[in-house]
């Protein structure tokens, strides 16, 4: 394997190469002196360490050295030597040989140890990026089973709108209508007060069809104004008089002045989201309280205020009561009609914010900007 030191064949690959070195200079070893077998002898010695490490690198080195000694040195065949200089020359190439093949065998050692942390490290990378693709997937997977949950949650809040919604005015309206048909003899003023109460839910059906239907442009980005120079003055007056029904247990009072500049939006949907801050005024304002409606000119917008002075909206709930079917405590309602004022607001470049009523109670502010005069 690259980069992994063996010893066994570091052994054998040197004695091999000391062996070649024999069979290549022995025939001219007369002519050759002691200085080329002993530089061609460091060569299997340097195989050994590079192979095998330290320790076949050392036997290397004492096997080379015994072979010039016993084949390239005088007399021939025999550890002994005649001449100081071949002895000088022997010592010299035992410590030459033992040192490059410890230098090599430490260089083969790093080599090595650093190939094996780099494949180590590929390893180690490899994990991590299988580790961050399979975080990526559960993230994923994660966030398609959050979508599908809240899919899930509004389709069942929508059911509970319709059942409840829908079912409770068309309740009151059979009854009246089958009292009506059966003959049951009323008075003129109870069989008009059965009329205008029939009246009055088939208004609050058309209120929610529209509402359910404006939450369905909404959620497909179809919700696009068709602006027109729209009369706040105006527009309110004639929803407080068209809801005036649904403020007959409670005092309403109206303070919009009539030189309010004009609003640059849409006049059906402006409408719309007056009708449902008058509906859920009226919804939740106590028997003998008192709702306000006002609207005043402020910095090149068109401030609406309508209060109420029930339970109010706690502090934790100020942004989520504008989440679709997000319905308050003893709430009724179908949770749409907030969402569908933030949603009108902010499409006409404006905003919408939920404040403490003084003494108690909720008031939502609409901030719409005014229509600015033509060049």
């Amino acid at each position: 394997m690259r980069g992994v030191l063996r010893p066994k064949v570091g052994v054998v690959l040197g004695i091999g190469g000391v062996a070649l070195v024999i069979g290549a200079l022995l025939p001219a070893r007369d002519g050759l002196g002691s200085t080329t077998p002993a530089l061609a002898l460091v060569i299997p010695v340097l195989v050994a360490a590079v192979i095998g490490g330290r320790l076949p690198a050392a036997t290397t080195a004492v096997v080379a050295a015994a072979t010039l000694n016993v084949v390239f040195l005088r007399p021939y065949g025999t550890l002994r030597l005649d001449v100081a200089a071949e002895i000088v020359a022997l010592v010299t190439f035992l410590a030459v040989a033992l040192a490059v093949g410890t230098l090599s065998a430490m260089e083969a050692a790093r080599r090595s140890s650093a190939e094996t942390r780099a494949l180590e490290l590929e390893a180690a990378t490899a994990a991590l990026r299988r580790a961050d693709a399979e975080r990526a997937r559960l993230t994923e997977e994660a966030a398609r089973v959050h979508v599908l949950e809240q899919v899930d949650e509004q389709r069942s809040a929508l059911l509970r709108s319709v059942s409840h919604d829908l079912r409770t005015p068309l309740a009151t309206i059979r009854a009246v209508t089958s009292d009506l048909l059966d003959g049951t003899a009323y008075d003129d003023a109870t069989r008009t007060e059965l009329l205008e109460t029939v009246e009055d839910e088939a208004e609050r059906l058309d209120r929610l069809v529209a509402n359910l239907l404006s939450l369905s442009r909404i959620e497909s980005g179809a919700l696009k104004p068709d602006r027109q120079a729209v009369d706040v003055d105006e527009l309110v007056r004639d929803r407080v008089q068209a809801l005036s029904r649904l403020f007959h247990q409670v005092r309403l009072v109206v303070d919009v002045p009539d030189d309010l500049p004009l609003v640059d939006g849409d006049y059906t949907h402006l409408d719309q989201l007056v009708t449902n801050l008058l509906e859920n005024a009226a919804r939740h304002a106590p028997p003998r309280s008192t709702v306000t409606v006002a609207a005043r000119a402020s910095d090149g917008s068109v401030v609406v205020r309508v209060s109420d002075e029930g339970i109010g909206v706690p502090d934790h709930e100020r942004h989520r009561v504008f989440e679709p079917f997000r319905t308050g405590e003893g709430s009724r309602s179908s949770g749409v009609g907030l969402a569908i004022c933030k949603a009108i607001a902010e499409a006409h470049g404006g905003r919408i914010a939920v404040e403490r009523t003084a003494g108690g109670g909720a008031t939502f502010v609409v901030t719409l900007p005014a229509r600015m005069p033509a060049a």
